[in-house]
């Protein structure tokens, strides 16, 4: 029996090749009945008509939602997220309609984790502040901006899970103090890691850098809001590689322009794409890239791997690894 799969068109480069690279497609091979192509049209949201065509979806960006599956003739049995966030599908609507939802927590732990260093490390040692100063001419003004050595510093991580456990170990060889914080993570864990668990409060008044690598969920949607700000250090930095919706963009801003923190790394917005006249876009002390730094072909190639892998799994009767719970 033929399994018709769809892979939303955003995965395509502008040249029309796949993203993640050709490699990754061997996968679907996994099951000779499973037929599938890229959707003929280019969708922010899957309409019910594209969930009639398909008994499996792979998605991007494009958002899966209740009204998605609201008709009686909607065939597809599972979507699996080109990812490892799920915030754009609702798990719960799918679930109720007996559809599978799948992402690909493994692929993402070590490319996430290596882009979250590279903020940090770039907010330390004023890499753009630097590069300006060169490009400009100002050569002679290097020694009014020092960066931060590690040793003496304190590095804390909101979100323990699989990308803030590979963050943790590539991080302590650094040699600075961690602390991390995550209900949902044993202590004794962490402190396997060579960090520390502490209360959110006591993390965001002693650490030098802020790093939040949570899901987005309605515990955490403004976590990092005004209050937290103002529990950190005024020379702290914060930095974002979670989700946009984790920090109340609003408050961030205003910390910033008080100086109430020192900098920040942004590569996730509360709206995607980032609008052009966006404050964070313009302060000097910030660092913005496109909800993509972790993109690499080694990334892509794995999350692909992994995503589709889930769906062949799905369409042979075998429980997929990476089953999103409700």
């Amino acid at each position: 029996m033929t399994f018709r799969v769809g892979l939303t068109r955003d995965l395509l480069t502008p040249a029309g090749e796949p993203s993640f690279g050709s490699g990754a497609l061997e996968v679907l091979a996994g099951n000779p009945g499973i037929d599938w192509e890229y959707l003929p049209e280019q969708v922010t949201q899957i309409t019910p008509e594209i969930m009639a065509r398909y008994d499996g979806l792979y998605v991007n960006s494009p958002r899966v939602t209740r009204e998605s599956v609201a008709r009686a003739d909607c065939r597809v049995r599972i979507v699996a997220r080109h990812g490892v966030g799920y915030d754009s599908v609702d798990v719960k609507a799918l679930a109720d309609k007996g559809i599978a939802t799948t992402n690909t927590p493994i692929a993402v732990r070590r490319p996430v984790a290596v882009a979250a260093l590279t903020q940090v490390l770039a907010l330390a040692g004023k890499l753009f502040v630097k590069d300006r100063l060169t490009r400009d001419g100002r050569w002679n003004e290097r020694t009014a901006h020092m960066g931060l050595g590690l040793t003496t510093r304190t590095l804390g991580v909101i979100g323990a899970g699989g990308i803030g456990k590979e963050f943790l170990r590539m991080a302590r060889p650094f040699g600075w103090r961690m602390l991390a914080t995550d209900p949902n993570v044993d202590a004794g864990v962490i402190e396997e890691l060579g960090a520390s668990r502490v209360p959110l409060e006591s993390l965001l008044e002693q650490s030098d850098f802020v790093v939040t690598m949570c899901l987005l969920d309605q515990g955490t949607h403004h976590l990092m809001n005004a209050g937290c700000f103002a529990r950190m250090k005024p020379s702290a930095f914060f930095v974002n590689i979670a989700r946009g919706p984790v920090t109340d963009e609003a408050a961030l801003i205003d910390a910033l322009r008080r100086g109430a923190i020192a900098g920040a790394a942004i590569d996730v917005f509360e709206k995607e794409p980032v609008a052009p006249d966006n404050p964070l876009l313009t302060m000097d002390n910030v660092i913005v890239t496109p909800h993509a730094l972790c993109w690499t072909d080694e990334c892509f190639d794995a999350i692909a791997r992994e995503g589709l892998g889930c769906v062949v799994d799905f369409s042979l009767g075998r429980r997929p690894a990476s089953v999103v719970a409700v």
